[in-house]
């Protein structure tokens, strides 16, 4: 099981992973933070870039703040930040 931290930017015009900023990756989504739509836009995201389906990405920490911890079943971290580094460029 992988665990990410991402800073996410609701409201975006598209979505995207726009890179690494310190130890979290910067993720762009376009719902609005407003009744837990973006977290619920990220996951739907992170299954898409991930490959994995929605049940296998949980949301353990920061659900009403932009810095947000996922938990990925079936991928290790490293895999994870892989396919973060490949899609931010």
């Amino acid at each position: 099981m992988g665990r990410i931290t991402l800073r996410v930017q609701p409201g975006a015009s598209r979505e995207a992973v726009i890179g690494k900023v310190g130890g979290e990756w910067k993720v762009a989504i376009t719902s609005p933070p407003i009744e837990g739509r973006a977290n619920k836009a990220c996951i739907a995201f992170l299954s898409k870039l991930l490959g994995r389906p929605k049940r296998d990405i949980e949301l353990v920490r920061g659900a009403k703040s932009r810095s947000k911890t996922f938990e990925v079943v079936g991928m290790t971290a490293d895999q994870v930040e892989s396919r973060l580094a490949e899609a931010s460029k």
